[in-house]
């Protein structure tokens, strides 16, 4: 890889929402009724506990994200990098990172919920299944 073509991997407070808005798309995650009020997405920032960028010429090609009461326990969410830049390595590197700025912050306990066919993907990087462990999510 040239240096033309080196992804930096950085935990960022403030991002470009256009940015994020594209990363979202790609992922197929964003919704149109998000058009209304893109506001939300600098709290979304701002109130992760961690969020890590992955720039390619100073564009936001790949993020993830924590969530976590930063004491003891984190989830990772949002990990999504444009298809162009897929299969690089560059979705480990960015949950490696946000690993890495977590326990360096005391938190020893990290979890996720993977969406189907991320099982190897993360297993890669260290983390198993829950197997005696159910995933909810609040319907009202």
């Amino acid at each position: 890889m040239s240096a033309d073509d080196a992804i930096q991997i950085k935990i960022i407070d403030r991002a470009n929402p256009l940015e994020i808005i594209a990363l979202y798309k790609d992922a197929g995650w964003w919704k149109r009724e998000y058009d209304k009020d893109i506001g939300f997405l600098d709290t979304l920032v701002e109130n992760s506990a961690c969020f890590a960028g992955a720039f390619h010429k100073d564009t936001l090609v790949g993020m993830g994200r924590a969530i976590s009461d930063t004491v003891s326990d984190a989830y990772i969410q949002d990990v999504v990098v444009l298809k162009p830049f897929r299969k690089k390595g560059i979705g480990q590197q960015l949950v490696q990172r946000i690993i890495q700025h977590l326990q360096k912050n005391g938190v020893d306990w990290i979890g996720l919920i993977g969406t189907p066919g991320t099982k190897n993907f993360y297993e890669s990087i260290g983390f198993e299944p829950m197997e005696e462990h159910i995933p909810f999510v609040y319907r009202g």
